[in-house]
């Protein structure tokens, strides 16, 4: 067996900037299988089993699905925000020339979405869900595009991380402000007090992470309880996380690189494995040309390029920003319709915008098509318009 395994093989595979977007394709087929055999009810009801503990004074006793999409989700939320602050500090972000283009861009890919599915929408007990299809899968889109390799230029590559993470920032206010429930006052004051907290640590050069992230998982329960969304937590902590401007390895970056991989490889696809749990019923396909599934589907798969070549176009007529090296506006449009991969982040928000479980599966439903379409149709155009490209 030696003789046909190389061992080398896995920690090459971890490495590589697809294996998070591979290892997310797997756990959502497993989900669907599991949801779609003869386990998917014991699967359901597990679940929807309580874990942690509560007193008179102390409520951490959640089911599983929700320590998930609001516990573990923080985590990835924590690692979103200390890339957005690294980002605005010293990479795409840092300057208003090197920010226009992804911000325009994402700005366009969010609203034209979001505008599409309110159309569509309008006047239906579905409208609350227009903040769906604003939302772009970081992993996913990376994974699908770091499959292409060389073919594409370098620049691209930049451009669509640096997107990502704008569109993921317009994500976190969006949840932040439309998707959280009544406000109680006394437990942001609460938490208001522990972000003033950690906002000294960082002005008084605390390096230590443990002064930061201890009282974050302070601040989280306070806004799990205050009505805010508790995900936000992770990113309030992130931005009070400290850097340095020389070459060594500041508390950010160390934190960053160690959540890389466990959020990647075992955050993101518990996330999916237990949010894809999608039961194939009669009347799902028809249920695309609902209002619900055209204005998912239509937002993802035609909003997204769309606003995204719009005003990235509009960025560069401004010149306010050019087109990276290599980046024809062939390639924008490869570009957005992998940007319209929605998957982890738009089920997310889709969780967030119904209590109704026969919307939640309809959007999830729609979510998974639109993502699948867009990924395939990115992935090939892209790929066809490199391959010429290299050829001239």
């Amino acid at each position: 067996m030696a003789n046909f395994i190389n061992l080398k093989v896995f920690p090459d595979f971890f490495r590589s900037a697809s294996a998070g977007g591979i290892i997310l394709i797997i756990s959502l087929v497993i989900s669907l299988l599991i949801a779609n055999s003869a386990w998917g009810d014991v699967f359901a009801n597990l679940l929807q089993t309580e874990l942690g503990f509560e007193s008179g004074q102390l409520h951490l006793k959640y089911s599983f699905l929700l320590w998930v999409n609001d516990g573990l989700m923080a985590i990835f939320f924590l690692l979103v925000g200390l890339e957005i602050k690294r980002e605005m500090l010293e990479g795409e972000l840092s300057s208003l020339r090197k920010a226009a283009l992804p911000v325009f861009a994402a700005v366009g890919g969010m609203l034209v979405p979001a505008g599409i599915y309110a159309l569509i929408n309008a006047g239906t007990d579905t409208a609350s869900g227009w903040g769906i299809p604003m939302a772009t899968d970081i992993a996913f889109a990376i994974g699908l595009l770091s499959l292409l390799g060389s073919r594409v230029p370098t620049g691209l590559k930049i451009f669509l991380t640096a997107l990502a993470i704008v569109d993921d920032l317009g994500a976190i206010v969006v949840i932040a402000v439309f998707y959280s429930e009544g406000l109680h006052g006394t437990y942001l004051l609460y938490a208001g007090g522990i972000l003033l907290l950690l906002l000294l640590f960082n002005r008084f050069g605390v390096k230590s992470l443990v002064f930061y992230l201890v009282p974050g998982l302070f601040m989280w329960y306070f806004i799990h309880h205050s009505g805010i969304h508790a995900t936000i937590a992770g990113v309030l902590t992130a931005l009070t996380i400290p850097t340095t401007p020389d070459a060594k390895e500041s508390p950010l970056e160390k934190l960053e690189h160690a959540l890389t991989k466990p959020v990647n490889f075992l955050i993101m696809p518990i996330f999916a494995l237990v949010n894809t749990n999608i039961r194939f019923e009669a009347g799902m396909v028809e249920g695309l040309l609902s209002p619900l599934g055209m204005g998912i589907v239509l937002g993802l798969l035609l909003g997204k390029p769309i606003g995204i070549l719009l005003t990235s176009w509009l960025a560069v007529k401004l010149r306010v920003s050019v087109l990276p090296t290599g980046v024809n506006w062939k390639m924008v449009v490869g570009l957005g319709l992998l940007a319209g991969i929605g998957f982890t982040m738009s089920i997310f928000i889709a969780l967030l915008s119904f209590s109704d479980p026969v919307h939640q599966t309809a959007a999830k439903f729609s979510i998974l098509v639109a993502s699948v379409l867009s990924g395939l149709l990115g992935f090939f155009m892209l790929r066809a318009v490199s391959v010429k490209s290299l050829t001239r």
